[in-house]
C-alpha cells in the first residue's frame, strides 16, 4: 500500500479511528462469551467445570499468541501481522458461533486469544508512525476503547441473547465485527518502518508458550484443588522449570525473543513488576466483588441480594469512569508527567479498595467508592502501555508491549487462584465469610500500593513530546 510521504490531520484521524474501532471490537469479544456461560452450558450440554475451561483456554492461547505477534510484528511488520490476527480472530469468532460440539468451541476459543495481540501491534504502530504527543493520545484513546468494548460487549451481548434467544446466532454478532475488522485493515492503515535485525526465536517461543500454558494451567485448578494438590504443583513446577529452561537459552541465542538484559535495565524493569501487580489488582476484584453484592443478607450476613441488572447499574459508573481515566491519560500525564500519573492512580485505587474493606455496609459506599476505582484503573490501563514502549528500542516496541499484556495476564491468573484460595478457606461450609472479603479487598489495596513503590523506583525515561508533522510510507 502506497501512502504519501506526508500525512494530512485528516488522514491520521481515520487511521486512529480504524484502530479504536479495532479495540472496541477486541473488548467486545472479551467480555461477550460471559453473559452467555449458562446459555452455551445448556446448548452443548456441558457441565460447570467444563464452562470455566471456554474462558480458561482463550487465557491461555493469548498467553502464547501476544509474544508471537508481537516479536513477528517488530521483524515483519505490524500492519501485517495485525491482518493476521484479525483474520485468526474472526475465523475463531465464527466457529464459536456455529460450533456443533465442545471441541469446535473450545478451538474457536483458542484462535479468539488472537485479540489479545491487537493492541500490541497498534501501539508499534502509532508509536513508529506519529510524533511523540500524538502517539500518547493515540494509545490513550486505544486503551480507553478496549474499556468501552467490554462495558458494551457485557450489555448488547446479554441483551441480545434474551431478544434473540439461541445463542449461536446471538455470538454471530462479534463474529460480523471481527470480520469487518479484518476488511477495514486494508484501508489506510499504513505500515511500521523500524524492523528488528534477526530471525524469529522459535525455540525460545515454544519454551514460552509451553511454560505459561503450564504455569497458567497450575494456577487456573489451584482454586478447585488446593495450592498443595499434585494437580497445581505438577503443572507449577513443570512450568517453572520450563521457565528456567527458557531463561537459560534466551540469554544464549543470538537473536533472542525477549532480550532479558534489556529487561533489566531500571528504565522498564519495574514496570513489568507493576503490570503483573496491575493484573493481580484489575482481575481479582472483579468476581468477589460481583459475588458480595449478589450475595443475600438474610444467608450470608452480607451483600445487598442485587439482580443481574442492578449489578450492571452499579458498575457502570466505575466503568464509564474507567474509559475517561483511559481517554484522559495523555491530557492528565501532560500536565504532571506519566510516573506521578501512575503513582495517582495506584493511589486511587489503594484508597478504593481500602475503603470497601472498611466500609461495605450500605450499598451507596460501593456507589461512591468504584468509580474512584474505576477512574484509576483506566489511568493506569492508559499509562503503563507508553512508559513501557517509551523505554524499550524503537525496533522492540511490539514484543514489549506484547510482554506487558503477558506479564498482566500471569497476574490475573495467579490473582484468580488467590483469591479463589481465600474464599475457599475463609468459608463456612461453600458460603464465603464477610472476612474472605475484606482480605481480598487489602491484599488488592496492598498490591496497589507496592506498585506505587515500583513506579517510584523505576529511572525517569518520559520522552519531550515534539510537535513535528506525522510521516508515512
Amino acid at each position: 500500500m502506497s501512502v504519501p510521504e506526508k500525512t494530512s490531520a485528516g488522514s491520521i484521524r481515520a487511521v486512529v479511528g480504524i484502530l479504536v474501532f479495532f479495540e472496541l471490537t477486541s473488548g467486545f469479544l472479551q467480555t461477550s462469551v460471559t453473559p452467555l456461560l449458562p446459555a452455551l452450558g445448556e446448548a452443548h450440554g456441558l457441565a460447570d467445570s467444563d464452562l470455566n475451561w471456554i474462558a480458561s483456554v482463550q487465557l491461555l492461547a493469548a498467553a502464547v499468541m501476544v509474544p508471537m505477534f508481537g516479536r513477528l510484528g517488530d521483524l515483519h511488520g505490524h500492519r501485517r501481522m495485525l491482518r493476521i490476527a484479525l483474520a485468526t480472530m474472526a475465523v475463531g469468532s465464527l466457529l464459536v458461533a456455529l460450533a456443533p460440539n465442545m471441541g469446535v468451541l473450545l478451538f474457536g476459543r483458542v484462535l479468539q486469544g488472537a485479540f489479545a495481540a491487537l493492541l500490541p501491534l497498534e501501539i508499534a504502530l502509532v508509536r513508529d508512525r506519529l510524533p511523540t504527543d500524538l502517539a500518547r493520545r493515540a494509545i490513550a484513546w486505544l486503551v480507553g476503547s478496549l474499556t468501552l468494548g467490554g462495558l458494551i460487549g457485557m450489555i448488547v451481548m446479554g441483551a441480545a441473547q434474551e431478544a434473540i434467544g439461541n445463542v449461536g446466532t446471538a455470538l454471530l454478532i462479534p463474529a460480523v465485527l471481527a470480520g469487518a475488522c479484518f476488511l477495514l485493515s486494508f484501508f489506510a492503515v499504513p505500515e511500521s518502518r523500524a524492523r528488528a535485525q534477526g530471525r524469529a526465536d522459535w525455540p525460545g517461543l515454544v519454551l514460552l508458550g509451553l511454560a505459561m500454558i503450564a504455569v497458567l494451567a497450575g494456577i487456573s485448578r489451584a482454586g478447585g484443588s488446593g495450592w498443595t494438590s499434585a494437580a497445581t504443583l505438577l503443572p507449577l513446577l513443570g512450568g517453572l522449570v520450563l521457565l528456567a529452561v527458557w531463561v537459560r537459552v534466551e540469554l544464549r541465542a543470538k537473536d533472542a525473543l525477549v532480550d532479558l538484559r534489556a529487561m533489566a535495565d531500571r528504565r522498564v524493569a519495574p514496570f513489568y513488576g507493576v503490570s503483573f501487580l496491575f493484573g493481580v489488582v484489575f482481575f481479582g476484584t472483579q468476581t468477589p466483588d460481583t459475588t458480595f453484592l449478589a450475595a443475600d443478607p438474610a444467608e450470608t450476613g452480607y451483600g445487598f441480594a442485587l439482580t443481574s441488572l442492578s449489578l450492571a447499574a452499579i458498575t457502570l459508573p466505575a466503568a464509564v469512569a474507567a474509559v475517561v481515566g483511559a481517554a484522559g491519560t495523555a491530557m492528565i500525564a501532560g500536565r504532571i508527567g506519566y510516573r506521578p500519573a501512575l503513582v495517582a492512580s495506584f493511589a486511587l485505587i489503594a484508597l478504593g479498595l481500602l475503603g470497601h474493606a472498611v466500609a461495605h455496609d450500605a450499598l451507596w459506599q460501593f456507589i461512591v467508592l468504584k468509580p474512584l476505582i474505576g477512574l484509576g484503573t483506566g489511568v493506569a490501563l492508559g499509562a503503563m502501555p507508553t512508559v513501557i514502549v517509551e523505554g524499550a528500542d524503537p525496533s522492540r516496541a511490539g514484543i514489549a508491549t506484547a510482554l506487558y499484556n503477558n506479564v498482566k495476564t500471569v497476574g490475573g491468573s495467579v490473582a484468580g487462584g488467590i483469591v479463589a484460595s481465600i474464599l475457599a478457606t475463609m468459608a463456612l461450609g461453600t458460603v464465603p465469610t464477610e472476612s474472605a472479603y475484606v482480605a481480598v479487598w487489602l491484599l488488592c489495596s496492598a498490591c496497589s500500593v507496592a506498585a506505587c513503590v515500583l513506579v517510584l523506583l523505576a529511572r525517569r525515561t518520559e520522552t519531550a513530546a515534539a510537535p513535528v508533522p506525522a510521516q508515512a510510507s
